[in-house]
């Protein structure tokens, strides 16, 4: 039977990716999908191509910021309403929430018009927009076995089903690991994820500097890094003499895996479900600020299970990136 389905997360990549993998899909199996996200939600290029997609007010409430509250309800109330009419005419089937602040006024609007509703939760830390709605929401669906602050009531309503990835991603399962021969190519990927890290572009070209000059001499480098620090980070690269591609966004990010040995990368949940999906080592460094510091908990799962080395942002000098770097470059196994 074909239905319809209301997707709705909000501005970063880890909430917009796992989304548009459960678009592709119920659009696979004949549903239609739209999308409810904000103005940054919308900016990834060819992730909801062909999706209807309807940019809605969310409203932010930031901590320590009392007097920006009054607009952030209004925010709120305003969306809320626009998605109402949506769904008056889109009749959607159920509404899936995937966290960030546009998720918040179209959950509301979904039990407001007694439609089914349930929330994704992609990190090891239930978010901020997931508790306020997790005991109205009819499932809640987890990408861990422990989810940190996921109340025990809940459980009964709670399924584990791993964070989506896309197709793309998905099919690097079937492909062996990349030739890593003891004086071949030896290949880096450098991401910050959706929203770039300025440390990986100041420490990555020092640190890999820093390798025995055999070692450096095999690199080949990919690096996604924010607009603001791409030309200086270039720069060191060149300084250097290591062979680099820079980039502020990597539309083939599934070929990127496809070819990498080792990532160097932030612990955002959709980075860590692609590295697994696709079986490459990396080392990751958590965004300190992150909410609740859920990305270093993302990453405990997968370093303790030997498929990363986590090092705090504190800790992540050129010189503790060359040990890193020294080890697993001798260990190829």
């Amino acid at each position: 039977m074909n239905r319809h389905y209301v997707l709705a997360a909000g501005g970063t990549g880890g909430h917009m990716v796992p989304a548009a993998a459960l678009a592709a899909e119920l659009t696979r199996r004949g549903h239609r999908v739209a999308l409810v996200s904000d103005a940054r939600g919308v900016r990834f290029p060819g992730l909801f191509d062909g999706i209807q997609t309807h940019v809605i007010p969310a409203g932010r409430f930031q901590v320590g910021r009392p007097q920006g509250w009054a607009a952030a309800v209004r925010d709120m109330l305003r969306g809320r309403a626009m998605a109402r009419e949506l769904y008056r005419n889109f009749r959607p089937a159920a509404v899936v929430g995937f966290g960030g602040y546009p998720a918040f006024p179209a959950l509301l609007a979904a039990f407001a018009e007694k439609i089914p509703t349930a929330v994704h939760e992609q990190n090891a830390v239930l978010g901020r927009v997931n508790r306020l709605v997790a005991r109205r929401v009819d499932a809640v669906a987890t990408s861990y076995r422990a989810t940190e602050r996921l109340a025990p009531a809940l459980a009964g309503k709670t399924k584990l089903v791993g964070n989506p990835v896309r197709e793309a991603v998905l099919a690097l399962r079937d492909r062996p690991f990349p030739l890593l021969e003891e004086e071949g190519i030896f290949r880096v990927l450098v991401t910050g994820g959706s929203q770039g890290a300025s440390i990986l572009s100041r420490v990555v070209p020092d640190g890999l500097a820093m390798l025995p000059v055999a070692f450096r001499r095999r690199l080949q480098v990919t690096h996604q890094a924010r607009i603001e620090d791409i030309d200086a980070a270039r720069a060191q690269y060149a300084e250097h003499q290591i062979a680099a591609d820079l980039a502020t966004y990597l539309p083939d990010m599934p070929e990127q895996l496809a070819w990498a040995h080792l990532v160097i990368a932030r612990a955002g949940a959709s980075t860590i479900a692609e590295l697994t999906a696709a079986g490459r080592p990396a080392i990751l460094v958590p965004l300190p600020g992150a909410t609740d510091d859920h990305q270093t908990v993302n990453a405990r799962e997968i370093s303790e299970a030997g498929g990363a080395r986590t090092v705090p942002q504190r800790d992540f000098t050129p010189v503790e990136l060359a040990k890193q770097m020294q080890r697993l470059g001798l260990d190829p196994a």
